[in-house]
């Protein structure tokens, strides 16, 4: 009997203990991605040297771009966000390796994406990414990236990439399509200007 009463009250115990814990809030029903519209094939052998060579950073973002919400501008000086559109890292991130993958897919370059101190190339890609989400004033999905090429010596190059998708309906699952599709986009114009 002494031993019920004991399991009784662990029991009751953890049931009280499990109503306070909590391990985060609900999980998002799905997130978002950026998928190259290319990719290098398996197998594919890439080399290079110091001049043929591109380094690429990940880009810098304002704060809010530095989150995995997609941001809504709903007036010049009011942002928020569009529900249930979760990014699965941060955009500038995302961005950045899509980027890559596009060039290496192209196959001129070689490709060293992310910020290793030993590689050894000319040619350095960084950049802001200052636009990327969905304004509610228009309708459209926009993406507006400033990019850098440091090339030989001390020579910079600077250019604003930009893509526009009007008819965008203000949910994730159509925002998300339209931001991977607006990524691909501006992928395509940094891969031809860096050659």
């Amino acid at each position: 009997m002494r031993g019920s009463i004991r399991s009784i009250a662990a029991a009751a115990g953890v049931l009280a203990l499990a109503g306070c814990v909590s391990f985060g809030g609900k999980p998002p029903k799905s997130l978002i991605t950026l998928t190259p519209a290319v990719t290098a094939p398996a197998g594919t052998v890439a080399s290079g040297n110091a001049a043929t060579a591109i380094a690429l950073s990940e880009f810098e973002a304002p704060q809010k771009l530095d989150v995995t919400r997609v941001p809504v501008q709903v007036t010049d000086s009011e942002i928020a966000y569009v529900k249930d559109a979760v990014w699965n890292e941060k955009p500038a991130r995302l961005l950045s390796r899509l980027i890559a993958e596009t060039i290496r897919a192209r196959g001129n370059r070689l490709v060293v994406d992310g910020d290793d101190p030993g590689a050894q190339a000319e040619t350095r890609i960084s950049g802001t990414l200052r636009e990327f989400g969905y304004d509610a004033r228009t309708g459209e999905i926009v993406l507006v990236l400033d990019a850098a090429k440091l090339g030989a010596g001390s020579s910079v190059v600077t250019k604003r990439f930009e893509a526009r998708i009007p008819g965008v309906e203000a949910k994730a699952a159509p925002v998300g399509a339209t931001l991977n599709e607006a990524a691909n986009r501006v992928a395509a114009e940094v891969a031809d200007w860096v050659g």
